[in-house]
């Protein structure tokens, strides 16, 4: 058994390491890579319905690229501060929970020594071997705050930069919800013969099956299940927003 375990822990580690070792260049942002992805994933599937539906209503290319370019940054800028928000709102949730358990341990000991040996009761601790681990984990206050943390509030720190998270949702969102309308920017300045919306289905059915795979890496999910449904999500997206745009088309246009 002693070998076995050895064995496990020896390939874990080495697993874990080959899949941060993947994209070395980028070790630094691959923290960010999940705000990245999603943030991503909006970006095209909002900017893709908004084109999609100007399209159902006949709208001119010129107010497409108006209307794309719009939402691109209006929700862009929406999403990210969201984001930024949210993750602050978390660190500042968690610092204020952690700082009542360290007024709990100062000043309710006995209290407290007794909820940690109710949890590790709880994990099949007993007797002896039960006290042995209170006295280890109460005979450090913030390894004890820590345990109260993560056993009794089920809370985890957030250890990433609300600002970064918000910057990198902004920037991908950007950046990917901006390949919808890269055929009509290209087809303004220099018009092309070919269907302009064709190509834009085109280009940004790949834009999600890039982020789709981003999605199955960062997840660890299956790639194929993964690319599909961000597929589903943008195709129902702009299926729904083309429909709604040809409707009101009929009824307010003509």
């Amino acid at each position: 058994m002693l070998f076995v375990c050895k064995r496990f822990n020896r390939i874990q580690p080495l697993k874990e390491s080959q899949l941060h070792q993947e994209i070395p260049i980028f070790k630094n942002l691959q923290e960010y890579l999940r705000e990245f992805v999603y943030g991503g994933i909006d970006g095209a599937v909002t900017t893709f319905a908004v084109v999609a539906g100007a399209v159902g209503a006949n709208l001119d290319p010129i107010v497409i690229i108006i209307l794309g370019f719009a939402n691109l940054f209006a929700d862009g800028l929406s999403m990210s501060i969201g984001a930024y928000l949210s993750s602050k709102s978390e660190k500042e949730n968690y610092a204020k929970h952690k700082s009542i358990e360290y007024w709990e341990v100062d000043n309710l000991p006995e209290k407290e020594r007794e909820e940690i040996e109710v949890i590790y009761r709880e994990k099949g601790f007993e007797g002896e071997l039960l006290q042995q681990v209170v006295d280890v984990i109460v005979s450090d206050r913030h390894r004890w705050v820590d345990e109260m943390m993560k056993d009794e509030l089920n809370m985890m720190e957030e250890t990433k930069s609300p600002f970064k998270i918000g910057l990198a949702t902004l920037i991908s969102f950007i950046l990917v919800g901006f390949i919808p309308l890269t055929v009509y920017v290209w087809d303004y300045f220099y018009t092309v013969a070919f269907d302009v919306f064709f190509w834009t289905c085109l280009l940004t059915g790949m834009a999600f099956l890039f982020v789709g795979a981003l999605k199955s890496w960062v997840n660890q999910t299956g790639l194929f299940r993964s690319v599909m449904e961000t597929l589903s999500l943008g195709f129902i997206a702009a299926l729904v927003a083309y429909y709604v745009g040809d409707l009101l088309e009929t009824f307010l246009l003509q």
